[in-house]
Order: C-alpha cells, then sequence, then structure tokens
C-alpha cells in the first residue's frame, strides 16, 4: 500500500505534466525540445510564434521541471529535463491515439471526451 506522501507527490508530478501538456504550444516546445535542444530564438521562428510568448511557455515548463537550461556563452539552451520525459510523451501520445482509434474510450461519444 502506498503512502500518503508518496501519493502526494505522485498526484503532483502527474498534475505538473498535466499542467504542461494542457496548452498547445507548451505542447509544441516539448515535442521540438525531444527532437534536440533549441535556443529561445530559433524555437520561436521554429513555432511561429513571438519570443515574448515562448518565455511565457518555457517558465512555465522550467516551473513543471520538465525543461532545463544550458548556458553557452551568452546563450541559452534549452532541453528536456531527462531523456525519458521524450519516450514519455511518444508513449502517451501513442496511447491515446491506440485508444482513439479503438473507441475503446467509454465516453468517446460524449464531448467531454478529449
Amino acid at each position: 500500500m502506498q503512502s500518503v506522501l508518496t501519493l502526494a507527490t505522485d498526484i503532483d508530478a502527474l498534475a505538473r505534466f498535466g499542467r504542461a501538456l494542457a496548452d498547445p504550444i507548451r505542447c509544441r516546445v516539448l515535442l521540438a525540445l525531444r527532437d534536440e535542444p533549441g535556443h529561445p530564438a530559433e524555437l520561436a521562428e521554429q513555432l511561429e510564434i513571438s519570443r515574448t510568448r515562448l518565455s511565457n511557455h518555457l517558465a512555465c515548463l522550467r516551473d513543471c521541471g520538465l525543461v532545463v537550461t544550458a548556458p553557452e556563452g551568452r546563450r541559452v539552451r534549452y532541453e528536456l529535463a531527462d531523456a525519458r520525459l521524450g519516450h514519455a510523451l511518444d508513449d502517451l501520445r501513442n496511447v491515446v491515439l491506440a485508444v482513439e482509434a479503438d473507441r475503446s474510450c467509454p465516453d468517446a461519444d460524449e464531448k467531454e471526451c478529449c
């Protein structure tokens, strides 16, 4: 049986991951960083968003503990905090797509089901 402290930690970790995935731009940032580390200017151009907007999303992802920074001279490089996050993103996407294709989601026909 899980202790209350461990359960709270697990819930917090999943909530942070969910918060990060709750915004399509943050999802795009995570997928871009899954492929390779990036610098804000290049990421903003690649994602076709302003650097200010990107900065806010990167701050959220840092606060969630999903991305880290690495200084490179006068520039800062962003990367996933752990390579397993890239695999988790792939696994999560594959499961959601499989359930969608399988229509095994009990709420699949309801508007509330994603």
